[in-house]
């Protein structure tokens, strides 16, 4: 109980009167002091946030950076004409059957002379990579007139001496807790010393498929996979959302049966991805017999996927546009139709847009439904097209996260580069549209 405080003079009666203590102050003081602790909280709820994405994303950097470089032994090649070209004749047949790998693995050879060891050669042949001989072959096919001759190439180099190259691999732990041995890195420094260990942009990583080899493996398979999925996918599910949209939004009746529509789209939105992939590898697959693994049942499952994002944000981009052009439009004789199509559409394109990249930035994201449908194979080649066998971004991560060999480390996290850098274009475009074409009330 507060304490009363008399002041002032006396009353006729004798009694003074009683003041109680002002408390506004103080409340106020808290209440600020409150808001100062609020706006601390979000400030670190922030800083935490940002501080976990730093981390992660310089992480992905650190190790995934490197795959974008490739290392290469420059080595003078004698061409032999009985090894490149079996036949004798210059044929593309013939060049083609040659042994190429064998002319690189004695120009390799040559410059240890010293090393006469069948473990030590073999060792030794484990610097090159089950592709080097592919630079010499397309230049012989591209030039025949160089069999006999000895070129100088920078032939690909195996994972085990790229990782020792870019320091992945580390010199001062026991030898036998390291896939290169001592005579080896010996031998490498000998060729560094020499200036025959070059990095070159890995371009390959962008044009290529998957390979068992990590040197080898490239994300363009999974690349045009995913552009191909996604395609597919924009194409059904876009203009399909979008008239739902409009038909909820504007010309159906209110009623139970559109509240239950409405509520079935709302709960569509939140069904785990995996029930998607189960209904398209029993719909799609087991009953139409589609082809599995394909991006055309691949864009079918994730148009499914997008169709509640796309009309949930048509419809409120529809909301948004203010009653007054509506009712303009009516006032100098527009139709139902003309006042939705020529007036209300046009003004909602931005938010319509914009609920389309980022349901297709979901989309692309995704893995769990392609899974189900057979998108995991090991596939060497580039997809041609929507029915060709492919795989997606996601799914190849995966499987390089999966693989036990030291050089997928950096091709999984490079991946993931890849893709991050899809999705923050995607997003970045979504919000860009938006402020191009938006018009504030």
């Amino acid at each position: 109980m507060t304490d009363a405080v008399f002041t002032g003079p006396a009353t006729a009666n004798g009694v003074a009167k009683l003041r109680r203590p002002d408390l506004s102050e103080g409340r106020i003081r808290r209440r600020y002091a409150a808001e100062r602790r609020f706006r601390l909280y979000g400030i670190l709820a922030i800083g935490f946030a940002v501080f976990m994405l730093g981390f992660l994303a310089i992480t992905v950097i650190l190790q995934g950076s490197s795959a974008f470089w490739q290392t290469r032994i420059a080595l003078d090649v004698a061409i032999d004409a009985a090894t490149v070209d079996p036949a004798g004749d210059r044929s593309e047949d013939s060049l083609r059957s040659g042994d190429y790998q064998a002319v690189v693995r004695d120009a390799l050879r040559g410059l240890f002379p010293e090393v006469t060891g069948r473990a030590d050669r073999r060792a030794l042949g484990d610097f090159l990579s089950n592709a080097a001989g592919m630079v010499v072959m397309e230049r012989v096919l591209a030039d025949p007139s160089i069999i006999g001759t000895t070129q100088r190439f920078e032939v690909l180099a195996s994972t085990d001496l790229d990782m020792l190259a870019k320091g992945k691999i580390r010199r001062d732990v026991p030898e036998a807790d390291r896939p290169v041995k001592d005579q080896q890195i010996a031998w490498f420094d000998r060729l560094e010393a020499e200036g025959r260990i070059t990095s070159t942009f890995n371009t390959a990583f962008f044009t290529t498929g998957d390979s068992r080899e990590p040197e080898q493996a490239g994300l363009g398979g999974a690349m045009m996979g995913t552009f191909l999925t996604i395609v597919t996918a924009i194409l059904l599910s876009l203009p399909i959302s979008v008239a739902a949209a409009i038909y909820l939004e504007e010309f159906a009746p209110k009623n139970k049966i559109t509240d239950i529509i409405e509520v079935n789209i709302n709960n569509l939105a939140a069904v785990p991805s995996i029930v998607f992939g189960l209904l398209g590898l029993a719909v799609l697959l087991g009953f139409f017999g589609l082809p599995r693994g394909a991006p055309m049942v691949g864009g079918m499952v994730l148009s499914l996927m997008t169709l509640p994002t796309i009309i949930i944000a048509t419809r409120a981009a529809l909301k948004a546009v203010p009653p007054s052009i509506r009712e303009a439009a009516y006032g100098v004789g527009a139709s139902k139709q003309q006042v939705v199509l020529h007036h209300v559409l046009p003004l909602a394109m931005p938010g319509i847009m914009t609920g389309a990249i980022i349901g297709t930035a979901r989309a692309m994201g995704e893995s769990a439904a392609v899974l189900m449908i057979g998108m995991v194979a090991f596939i060497v080649d580039v997809p041609g097209s929507i029915t060709d066998s492919s795989t997606v971004l996601p799914v190849q991560i995966y499987l390089w996260a999966d693989a036990p060999e030291r050089g997928f480390v950096e091709r999984t996290s490079a991946g993931i580069m890849v893709m991050l850098v899809f999705l923050v274009l995607m997003n970045a475009a979504a919000v860009i549209i938006r402020r191009r074409f938006e018009r504030r009330w």
